[in-house]
């Protein structure tokens, strides 16, 4: 029986995560659980799996059964909790410092945060193999693509094709995206998830980490990397082999089939979710454009041009992305702040991860001036 360690309890991933757990009792136990602010939401899971070792990262709990809290908290809950595998959910950069907490104690990582490989992602490959353990990862695209690429060498693959919804606004004149609002914007058409993620995938800035992150996950140049609007969201990747043939992982858009996959590796298992019947269905896909969704077309610049622009990236999405959250800055204002953080000098490369999270603190610091600046005008 494998033991889980669940970080993000009660957010999107970690409510996925349980309930392949319920439906997989006698393959898996729960070690340990976290949560940032829901205390009330990660004591009910506690009761329910009976989970001894909990934490609560975002404020100190009220309840005396919650041993681990803070940042400091988590990473020490992470090392001392004995488990096999570690599913890190936390949203945003947040999940960098236990993912590499995961790694170094010697358990596996399923993985969720994409901002752990985009921030630091040569750093976490040389982590894993040093350390001897799986980095798994529970994004639907980047799961296909690991399960696609499972029985393919890696010089055989010509690319990777990341799948995107195109998210509400795939259709919207661009015109008016002056006018959409944050209730426009959360208003997602497949996935139900956290309110960052939802604006990323409306502005496809999501699907620009994603690029970032295919590449630091399966060594292929930005080149070789495309993105293609689909928005039936059956069609999680596809891989093109030098010979031109196609390969796809198809299934219904559930995100208890990566997470299972993840956790079961390297076996697959037999799940009673997730069963697609292609007859009634119907795929069709396009090119995303560039005037309707500029931060994917960022994403490959920061790629392109190395050094810390990935990282910098990332970290200047979140601030603008945060500031249109609070209604600081309009829609179109947060491509409008990423570019403009980008031409700042980021080339330096990060060799540690201290020097990943002073630029990370640089890049915020530069973007929130730009943030202020634009609230101003």
């Amino acid at each position: 029986m494998k033991k889980i360690i669940i970080l993000g309890a009660t957010g999107s991933i970690g409510k996925n995560t349980l309930s392949v757990i319920r439906s997989n009792r006698d393959d898996f136990s729960i070690a340990a659980i976290s949560a940032h602010t829901n205390e009330e939401k990660l004591l009910k899971c506690a009761h329910e799996f009976n989970i001894s070792h909990l934490c609560l990262s975002g404020k100190k709990p009220d309840s005396d059964h919650i041993d681990y809290t803070g940042e400091k908290g988590l990473l020490q809950m992470i090392e001392e909790t004995e488990a096999d595998i570690v599913v890190n959910g936390i949203a945003g950069s947040s999940g960098l410092l236990p993912s590499t907490a995961a790694l170094r104690s010697g358990k596996h990582l399923a993985l969720a945060n994409k901002e752990t490989i985009v921030m630091a992602g040569r750093l976490i490959n040389e982590l894993a193999h040093k350390n001897r353990v799986n980095l798994l990862p529970v994004d639907s695209e980047h799961s296909a693509v690991f399960q696609l690429l499972r029985n393919k060498k890696q010089e055989e693959i010509a690319e990777i094709i990341l799948t995107a919804s195109g998210g509400p606004f795939r259709k919207t004149a661009v015109d008016d995206f002056k006018n959409i609002t944050l209730r426009d914007a959360l208003k997602h058409p497949t996935w139900s998830m956290g309110r960052k993620i939802s604006i990323d995938s409306a502005t496809m800035a999501n699907k620009g980490l994603e690029v970032i992150e295919a590449h630091e996950l399966f060594n292929i140049k930005a080149k070789n990397i495309k993105v293609l609007i689909h928005p039936e969201s059956m069609v999680h990747s596809l891989i093109r082999t030098l010979d031109g043939e196609m390969y796809a992982q198809i299934s219904s858009p559930d995100m208890r089939i990566p997470i299972q996959n993840a956790l079961t590796y390297p076996d697959i298992k037999y799940s009673t979710f997730g069963f697609l019947d292609l007859a009634q269905s119907s795929l069709s896909f396009y090119n995303p454009d560039k005037e309707r969704f500029p931060l994917l077309f960022l994403a490959y610049q920061a790629l392109e041009l190395e050094g810390s622009y990935p990282l910098a990236f990332n970290a200047a999405n979140e601030i603008a992305v945060n500031a249109f959250l609070r209604g600081n800055i309009g829609f179109t204002a947060i491509h409008q702040t990423v570019m403009e953080a980008l031409n700042a000098d980021w080339s330096l490369q990060a060799e540690t991860l201290d020097s990943v999270m002073k630029i990370d603190r640089a890049v915020r610091t530069h973007t929130a001036g730009i943030v202020k600046r634009l609230t101003e005008l």
